[in-house]
């Protein structure tokens, strides 16, 4: 019998997703779920993207350029610039979501067997996206008692060897919404430069950040423009995770004409949603006034309703819409699991993704979880109500 690729055996499981037949079993046997394991917004899409697609009359649906149609990229240009990001439509690549620009990204900068540098914890896709590239991450962890700041600059260095190529970052991050400093970015700028390295940035949350805290984008890093690549998406910002829209930014031109080599090959991006992300940009700023309003009371309901739990930690993120939690449990992917089989509180329980998948390191994250508060006030209520009762009753809780 022929056997599968190597690649096949080593590419991990969603950490995010790898609960759902579990979630299917408790729905089916009548419980209600509150699913915080998925970055999924309940928050509605703008008019002007959907009034975009419902008003698409073309008699057929043709390819785009493989960098995506010209007149999105100009615009896209032109709201990074009214943003403080100063790149031209050629320094962008549209993309098939955020995932394949980082794809795209790796196999562009990187042979089979390099090394990237990640802080971990760290969105779990980026170890799929190394595999399919054929890198190896090497993680720096962390730590969960400082809000998951950046590690200190020593231990970058110590990480890194005549096979790195690269350091990638989220800014404000995914799973733990840590949104980085000026200075902190600065610090990886000058291992950058001292190393000769590429950084990678995923900035699709950039327009969520909390707190009066103002996000700084590495385009605009001094002295290592050919260094710096944004990952962008229309996904999180504009409420569009099945528009399947990102972007590849970079004013390293021997970069973007290889990304554009891989965008050829797969022929281009998908027609209807660039014309719904384009559309997308004329967006009202009230839309992300509102928005960002909203998930400061979601991220208060929730983290604080955390914290107020015995034996519960969870620092408060400044960005996106994730947290990560640390329960007296004795592993959070049993506690998860439990929380699906055999536990409900008045028919309803919680679906959390365990911490340990966004972990590159293993052992790492075994008590921790990943929460994304993208439910109604009502139901966040409800979740951390049911969290608080399962803890009372699972059969693994630790206590000091």
């Amino acid at each position: 019998m022929p056997t599968i690729s190597h690649k096949a055996v080593i590419m991990p499981e969603s950490p995010i997703r790898k609960l759902v037949p579990f979630a299917e079993k408790a729905k089916a046997a009548g419980k209600k779920v509150f699913h915080l394991n998925i970055g999924q917004p309940d928050i509605e899409t703008p008019q002007v993207a959907l009034d975009a697609i419902r008003n698409f009359d073309e008699k057929v649906i043709e390819y785009s350029h493989s960098a995506g149609f010209q007149s999105y990229r100009d615009n896209l240009a032109a709201n990074y610039r009214k943003s403080g990001i100063n790149v031209d439509s050629e320094d962008i690549i549209i993309t098939t979501g955020g995932s394949e620009a980082l794809t795209f990204g790796f196999m562009s900068t990187c042979d089979p067997g390099d090394e990237v540098i990640i802080p971990e914890p760290f969105y779990a896709n980026y170890n799929g996206f190394a595999v399919a590239a054929g890198l190896n991450v090497v993680p720096v962890t962390a730590n969960i008692n400082d809000g998951f700041a950046l590690p200190p600059v020593e231990e970058f260095e110590k990480r890194i060897t005549d096979k790195t190529k690269a350091i990638v970052i989220c800014n404000p991050g995914n799973p733990t919404g840590y949104l980085y400093s000026k200075e902190e970015l600065e610090k990886l700028r000058d291992i950058v430069k001292k190393h000769d390295l590429f950084l990678f940035a995923d900035e699709v949350y950039r327009e969520f950040c909390y707190d009066g805290a103002v996000p700084f984008s590495v385009m605009n890093l001094e002295g290592i423009e050919n260094n710096v690549i944004m990952i962008d998406s229309v996904s999180k910002r504009y409420s569009m995770c099945g528009s399947r829209i990102g972007a590849i930014v970079s004013k390293n031109k021997e970069v973007m004409t290889a990304a554009l080599k891989f965008g050829q090959a797969r022929l281009s991006p998908p027609t209807v949603d660039q014309v719904a992300g384009e559309a997308a940009l004329k967006t009202p700023q009230s839309y992300f006034d509102d928005v960002v309003s909203e998930y400061v009371e979601r991220r208060n309901i929730m983290v604080d309703g955390l914290n107020s739990i015995d034996g519960v930690y969870c620092p408060k993120p400044s960005g996106a819409f994730y947290c990560v939690a640390q329960f007296p449990v004795d592993d959070t992917e049993k506690f998860c699991q439990w929380l699906l089989e055999s536990f409900d509180y008045k028919g309803a329980t919680v679906m959390m993704a365990p911490a340990s998948g966004f972990y590159s390191t293993k052992g790492n994250g075994t008590q921790e979880a990943r929460i994304a508060y993208v439910l109604n006030q009502d139901s966040l209520k409800k979740a951390v109500k049911c969290i608080e009762e399962a803890l009372k009753l699972y059969p693994g809780r630790t206590y000091c």
